[in-house]
């Protein structure tokens, strides 16, 4: 599923449709969506990095963590730093989000990250339609004059969400996913720090929801720093996939964190086994036992061919139960006869002798069987 995610991102979009769009969220219960987050960004930026990808570079708006920390983590990740400087461009959103900084002369540690060249400053968070030129100024170093294409990754929409309303935050990615020149995009949210109506817009602005969800629901009692410190490092990772017929798909599978990175699995055999446990018992058996297999072949077929020499005749209905008391001979109906141990008969009346004559006729009464 993790993969499925990857390769939709690494594909991107068909000519003349909105770029596939990944929405990540998770709450305080299971706070592992940076991991998430951190695990598909650089599986795209290694992807740009090998030309594998239809984007040609990836622009990073950082609103939760320093660009410092983006380029160590595709350092860990093997990417190489010339590939880096090359195909990635951040927007530092993270050290001066609303321009305070400007005021207060820069220190000397403050001018590291201005070196590189691949990092550049935004300091007014509330303009999103200045976040929006800056955005696509950047990636226009990847683009070009030709129709290639960059992808988008946001590390934290809930960040801007302190600055701007719910309407400007929706129009900004809706405005980023229909851009020609945008493969993909990806960003973060923290569903619990929201109303239902957030996650619900995001969601419906996207072709990707990757929900993270704890391993075991706790109540509000519950739930404390330390439960959550136990369940840290494992969570399930539930997902709806939205296809271009209109189809919806839900995926499920757990995901483990360890000193490399996030881990993804398929779901258990013991879930398995719980999800048979739930389907419902029926009260009767299906199988037949010896004894009820011996009775069924003690059974005879009312019309059965019993082979025994004489002259077969089978009761065609056009005669009425007069007729066949008076004509014994021509008619199987037996009236005090007795059944014998272990067999059956069928007796058929007709309801009137007023009835049309074919009424009630058989209609396989020219079949010998």
């Amino acid at each position: 599923m993790a993969e499925s995610i990857s390769r939709s991102l690494r594909d991107g979009c068909l000519e003349g449709e909105h770029a596939p769009a990944l929405t990540i969220e998770d709450s305080l219960a299971s706070s592992l969506g940076s991991s998430v987050f951190d695990h598909f960004l650089a599986n795209l930026a290694s992807q740009i990095a090998a030309g594998k990808s239809q984007a040609r570079g990836l622009v990073l708006v950082a609103f939760n963590r320093s660009p410092t920390f983006y380029l160590e983590l595709l350092r860990r990740k093997g990417v190489d730093a010339q590939h880096v400087d090359k195909r990635v461009r951040i927007l530092d959103c993270y050290s001066d989000p609303l321009g305070w900084k400007k005021r207060i002369p820069p220190l000397k540690t403050a001018q590291n990250l201005r070196v590189k060249a691949n990092v550049a400053a935004f300091s007014d968070a509330r303009d999103t339609n200045k976040l929006m030129t800056s955005i696509l100024d950047l990636g226009q170093e990847f683009v070009g004059q030709d129709k290639s294409r960059f992808a988008v990754a946001i590390d934290l929409v809930s960040s801007l969400l302190r600055y701007t309303s719910l309407p400007t935050v929706a129009g900004l990615l809706n405005k980023l996913r229909s851009n020609d020149q945008t493969s993909c995009i990806v960003w973060l949210i923290h569903s619990d720090l929201h109303e239902q109506r957030v996650s619900a817009a995001h969601a419906y602005l996207s072709t990707m929801v990757a929900s993270i969800q704890p391993t075991a629901q706790c109540t509000d009692e519950q739930t404390s720093y330390q439960n959550l410190g136990k369940n840290s490092d494992e969570a399930k990772l539930h997902v709806r996939l939205k296809r271009r017929n209109g189809r919806v798909k839900l995926l499920a599978e757990e995901l483990h964190l360890d000193q490399v990175g996030v881990k993804f699995t398929a779901v258990g055999a013991q879930n398995s086994n719980v999800a048979k446990s739930l389907l419902p018992k029926v009260q009767f058996n299906l199988q037949l036992s010896e004894q009820e297999r011996v009775e069924r072949a003690k059974v005879v077929l009312p019309y059965e061919h019993q082979g025994n020499g004489e002259e077969i005749q089978i009761y065609d209905g056009r005669r009425s139960l007069s007729d066949s008391v008076s004509q014994p001979s021509a008619s199987p109906v037996i009236l005090d006869a007795q059944v014998a141990p272990g067999k059956g008969e069928i007796h058929y009346v007709r309801d009137s002798d007023d009835e049309q004559p074919d009424s009630d006729e058989d209609p396989d009464d020219d079949l010998d069987i």
